[in-house]
């Protein structure tokens, strides 16, 4: 039987999703709570990776498990079990083929830039204190639209058979001292999202200009796109699957036939 598994993490902790050698990992991390829990190894496959210092506010992994157990005590275990900086939604019986990693359609992520400095939002915020124009990091966000390929966004050793993107939301918000910026795709690409931003942040200075930005996704050389912004400010947010809708109440999950 295949299960997945809603989660959260705080990801300051931690070198990120993947387990690592010499390293504290959330996938080690819950993978040894999972087995400790049911008694048994079980190894555990995750939506994606987010690299060291990332946040997940959303989560997914599935893995097997053939002896039935009830659900509700097993997440109330395995919360009790783990650390204050993990937490554990559901768990969702699904079927077999169900997969956590290629069968998610859609990602989204934020990243978050604290305008003022916040004793509190340290480790949840990137603070960046410089003016940054709003209107036009919006219209340059509007560009990515235009394009799939974002090799330029892309970590140069990283092994991909495709630097295509579908980009579906992108955009920013500011709420009192915080600038919120909201990017859905199908797939993200090594440090995408960060590298993305950090261009963004060139235009919102005015050190690039519309067309420049435009300029680096067709030139698709990492080195011409900006800076790498820090990882505490950004947080997987939302995993979309087909074949998976919330039910009213948010407690509960309907789980679809996979097509």
């Amino acid at each position: 039987m295949r299960y997945f598994i809603k989660l959260a993490y705080k990801g300051t902790n931690y070198h990120g999703w993947q387990s690592q050698p010499n390293a504290s990992s959330v996938q080690e991390t819950l993978g040894k709570a999972v087995s400790v829990v049911l008694n048994s190894d079980v190894n555990l496959m995750g939506a994606g990776r987010t690299d060291t210092g990332v946040h997940a506010k959303e989560m997914y992994a599935h893995f097997d498990f053939e002896k039935p157990f009830e659900i509700e005590s097993i997440v109330h275990k395995l919360n009790s079990y783990l650390p204050k900086d993990i937490v554990v939604y559901a768990i969702i019986p699904v079927m077999d083929e169900a997969h956590a990693r290629f069968d998610a359609t859609k990602r989204t992520y934020e990243y978050h830039i604290n305008s003022f400095k916040d004793a509190f939002l340290q480790d949840d915020s990137w603070y960046f204190h410089q003016k940054l124009d709003l209107e036009v990091m919006n219209a340059a966000a509007q560009l990515l639209f235009n394009y799939t390929d974002f090799q330029c966004f892309s970590k140069v050793n990283t092994d991909v058979n495709t630097f295509d993107c579908t980009i579906f939301d992108a955009y920013w918000i500011q709420e009192n001292n915080k600038l919120i910026f909201t990017i859905s795709a199908n797939r993200f690409l090594r440090n995408m999202v960060r590298a993305i931003v950090g261009t963004l942040v060139n235009v919102g200075m005015r050190k690039i200009t519309l067309d420049d930005f435009e300029a680096i996704i067709k030139g698709k050389n990492r080195d011409k796109a900006g800076f790498s912004v820090p990882a505490h400010g950004l947080y997987l947010t939302k995993i979309e699957y087909p074949y998976l809708k919330l039910e009213e109440g948010n407690t509960k999950y309907e789980v679809r036939n996979k097509k």
